[in-house]
């Protein structure tokens, strides 16, 4: 397909998604809730469907020498399937987030005065691997009367689509436009770089993949983009930490699903309780199958641990690999954070009040945690239904971004034959 060909494609992409948002920001909040609904039906009625195309998407990933992790974002099952339609209903049961009045106010001479949430228009969300990417982020634009095109990996494809087609035919089924939610016909990266140029027809980029990916996003995009930097998460085990809870959360941060971004990548241990946690740490970590690499004072106390180099502390690994340093006490836990995190999710364990306030206050993250695994790194696990990405950044959403985080406001003013003098 020559170049001209694909920047045609995906222009028409672009002005199809302009021209139906006005449908989508009109429809009533019940259209859009049925839609939705109607998409996990149809998801859960396509089961047997998408699991053989994500078979197909899985083996040939596989035959490219790809990592565990990645083929495990990349694999569905039916408990996998069944958590994206119920996404999609959670995130219908959520409350409209459009036309809700923010602030009102009146002059003396009854000039009136509000702020209403409105949607932000035209979404483009450019990920790789994970097709569940697909239907959060279709559910979360329906639902804030968004547009949306969307790009996944070429390893998802045709799981991708047989996921968007559900949506489609919910979307059909509540009388909405089916081109709400479109996908980017042609798997060329240079698509990609088409849309990141669509000013004129795209409000908001959003990606959601590794390092690479989003800076190049970043770098290139003339859309503004909702940042997205990669999970370099710690999990700090304080000296006054619980050991048993010490052990559960620092496992479950790591291994539960090591692939993801809200997974513990760095473990700092406090130096006054090294000897008491690190043993039992490493022994409950190797147990569910994750290499350890510790620093020199982490070594000195547990013998055989891999030796850690320092560009272990920029890793985001996504893999069942963690980085292990010893540190003396609060300070130096928050330097190290600060030199080395990502803004993405910290958490401290620990049994100590100030301990722990002062480290929720102080470390810069969209999300800190005490006493609580980072794979809470969730927007369904903060009741949003589900998210469309952690953003990173400070500016317009932070965190979890759930379809409420997809608006914008405009100002609506009553008179009554007011003139300005």
């Amino acid at each position: 397909m020559t170049m001209d060909l694909i920047r045609e494609q995906v222009l028409e992409l672009g002005r199809t998604a302009r021209r139906v948002q006005r449908h989508l920001n009109t429809a009533p909040h019940e259209r859009r809730q049925h839609a939705l609904r109607e998409g996990a039906r149809a998801l859960r009625a396509r089961s047997a469907e998408l699991l053989e195309a994500n078979a197909v998407d899985v083996s040939q990933a596989r035959e490219g020498d790809r990592t565990s992790a990645f083929l495990d974002r990349l694999r569905l099952d039916r408990d996998r399937i069944e958590a994206m339609a119920g996404g999609l209903e959670a995130i219908a049961d959520r409350p409209d987030p459009l036309g809700r009045v923010d602030q009102s106010w009146a002059r003396d001479d009854g000039l009136a005065f509000e702020r209403v949430r409105v949607p932000l228009g035209v979404l483009a969300v450019v990920f790789e691997s994970r097709p569940n990417v697909a239907a959060d982020a279709a559910g979360l634009a329906v639902k804030s009367g968004n547009a949306a095109i969307l790009r996944g990996g070429t390893e998802s494809r045709r799981s991708v689509e047989v996921i968007l087609e559900a949506i489609a035919g919910g979307l059909e089924a509540a009388g909405l436009p089916r081109e709400s939610v479109q996908a980017v016909p042609v798997q060329d990266r240079a698509a990609v770089g088409h849309l990141l140029q669509l000013t004129d027809h795209v409000d908001l980029l959003i990606p959601r993949g590794g390092r690479s990916l989003v800076e190049r996003v970043q770098s290139e995009s003339r859309v503004p983009v909702l940042g997205h930097l990669m999970g370099i998460n710690h999990t700090y085990v304080h000296a006054d930490a619980d050991p048993a809870m010490a052990r559960e959360v620092v496992v479950n941060a790591k291994m539960r699903r090591p692939g993801i971004c809200g997974a513990t990548e760095t473990l700092l241990l406090d130096e006054d309780g090294v000897g008491r946690h690190l043993p039992g740490l490493v022994e409950a970590l190797r147990e569910a199958g994750c290499r350890v690499r510790g620093d020199a004072r982490a070594r000195a106390v547990v013998a055989g641990l891999e030796e850690a180099q320092a560009a272990d502390w920029d890793t985001e690994w996504l893999d069942a690999v963690i980085g292990v340093r010893v540190v003396n006490g609060v300070d130096e836990a928050l330097e190290h954070i600060a030199a080395h995190g990502t803004g993405h999710t910290e958490a401290i364990v620990t049994e100590d009040a100030v301990a722990a306030e002062r480290f929720l206050s102080e470390v810069d993250a969209a999300i800190v945690l005490h006493n609580a695994s980072t794979q809470f790194a969730d927007g369904g696990e903060f009741g949003f239904g589900a998210e469309i990405g952690i953003a990173t950044g400070r500016i317009h959403a932070r965190g979890p971004v759930g379809a409420e985080h997809l608006t914008s406001y405009k100002y609506r003013v009553r008179g009554s034959g007011h003139v300005r003098p």
